[in-house]
């Protein structure tokens, strides 16, 4: 399959419910990391493209039927949404696996069927939603409402694309909001199916644009817009930063999900036959392009030997090869631009002072992979939690074990940074699982545990990992407007 020649897919605008070329008809193309083979020549957005999709998603807003539309006809649409990216599973994945490098097997297997459930959870979630009632004796009622903002802006990131722009576009449809997405300029296969597919579902036109290109033009373009009520972002903290500015002038509401570098703690009493394998995954699942990666792990010394060669030789067993091939368990990272950035790193390590344990090199692979970004997986040793590898978001399949002795130290390495996204914490005792999850300074805390999501919780970040949280009436929270009504019944 991998040496099959794949047809160049060209790749439109989809604004007010066509795809469309961009205003000056310029493109840019899109590579396979795996092969470095052109697969998709796309429409690069105008400030005008902009203009055109944030305009439709207004006018749509304010003039069609889907803010007004019952809610349970807005369900159904977004329920036949759902249905269909199931139906089309296949291909969605399959444009993952050649745009970003991921392993096909486990993106059909679990990304795509989440991608459907954020959109099916969402609409049986707004069919639950009531408002409060605020009796004031006998003379006065108040009641509350909840109605859409606007007009969203979507900005995803490239590491998870469908699955993360479904988790907001989700909500924010079913609470009668319209939408601008812009996915990441080097990632754009999949998310560009979503027109097409919101289309056939039934919503209607202007509810759901696209719009392509660099971030550094479209996406300050449809984050400056003043049509733009609010944007909901994820993605770098740096990239958040500039966002947060340039919304200011027309105060526009946020949700950042942003950078992390999670804690990885692993006590002496842990059951290393689960805590092993789940390290593993943190730690090198999408090629460590995770932004939940468990890149930094914290080892109790009394078992750092026996842990550290459990891990290697997992980290060792891993098959880094082909993303549609069968079995492989590690594809290439997404672009030229960030294997120089990631292998960076190795020269930082050993400036550092740090140990390397095993990888740091680009893996024997065969020919028609030979111009693939792919790197093995690295582990290092390094008692400096201070370091640059143990505290800068890699974002790679780079890990760092870090020792320690007391359930302070763990605690003290484990706060040490400016994120607070998530961490994990391996231990059988369950009163030090409590003392750790609640000192721990981080949005998700996992026991015994990686990845595990329940839509209903609340998802977001301390310190500069995000603003806000996301999911059930968080993200309805977020994409609503709560009004208040008094009625004087006397």
């Amino acid at each position: 399959m991998s040496n099959v020649k794949t047809d160049i897919r060209e790749i439109g605008l989809y604004i007010n419910g066509k795809y469309v070329p961009a205003h000056d008809e310029g493109t840019f193309d899109v590579t396979n990391p795996a092969t470095q083979e052109h697969i998709a020549r796309v429409s690069e957005a105008t400030e005008e493209d902009v203009d055109y999709a944030c305009q439709a998603a207004r006018e749509a807003f304010e003039n069609g039927p889907w803010r007004t539309m019952s809610v349970q006809e807005r369900t159904e649409k977004l329920r036949k949404m759902a249905d269909i990216i199931i139906e089309r599973k296949e291909e969605i994945a399959r444009y993952d696996a050649m745009d970003v490098g991921k392993p096909y097997e486990s993106t059909v297997a679990h990304e795509i069927g989440r991608a459907a459930n954020n959109i099916r959870f969402f609409a049986d979630f707004v069919e639950k939603q009531g408002g409060e009632t605020y009796p004031m004796g006998e003379e006065y009622l108040n009641y509350t409402r909840y109605e859409p903002v606007g007009v969203a802006t979507i900005i995803t990131p490239w590491n998870v694309p469908f699955m993360l722009t479904t988790w907001k576009l989700g909500p924010c449809l079913a609470a009668g909001n319209t939408a601008v997405i812009k996915p990441a300029e080097n990632t754009p296969l999949s998310v560009s199916l979503l027109g097409e597919i919101a289309k056939e579902a039934g919503i209607p036109d202007g509810v759901v644009n696209i719009v392509q290109g660099q971030g550094s033009t479209v996406g300050t373009a449809v984050t400056t817009h003043p049509e733009v009520d609010l944007v909901s972002f994820t993605g770098s903290t740096a990239t958040g930063k500039k966002i947060l500015k340039g919304g200011a002038d027309t105060l526009k509401k946020v949700s950042f999900e942003l950078g992390g570098k999670a804690a990885n703690i692993i006590f002496e009493d842990a059951d290393l036959d689960k805590a092993v394998p789940s390290s593993i995954r943190a730690a090198f699942m999408n090629s460590g392009q995770v932004c939940l990666a468990g890149s930094r792990i914290l080892v109790q010394r009394s078992i750092f030997d026996k842990f550290l060669e459990k891990f290697k030789n997992a980290a060792m067993d891993l098959k880094v090869g082909d993303p549609q091939e069968k079995g492989t368990d590690m594809g290439p990272l997404v672009s030229k631009e960030h294997y120089n950035k990631v292998t960076s790193y190795f020269d930082i390590a050993e400036e550092e002072g740090a140990t390397l344990i095993c990888g740091g090199k680009r893996p024997d692979l065969p020919d028609h992979l030979a111009n693939g970004y792919y790197l093995e997986p690295t582990l290092y040793i390094h008692d400096d939690s201070k370091s640059r590898i143990c505290q800068e978001e890699i974002f790679g399949p780079v890990v760092t074990l870090i020792p320690f002795d007391t359930e302070e130290e763990a605690l003290q390495i484990a706060n040490d940074t400016d994120y607070g996204l998530n961490g994990v914490v391996w231990t059988e005792n369950l009163q030090r699982a409590h003392r750790i999850s609640h000192n721990v300074r981080a949005g998700t805390i996992w026991v015994n545990c990686w990845f595990v999501r329940d839509l209903r919780a609340p998802f977001g970040g301390f310190k500069k990992s995000g603003i806000g949280r996301e999911g059930g009436e968080h993200s309805m929270e977020f994409f609503t407007e709560a009004k208040n009504i008094c009625i004087a019944l006397q």
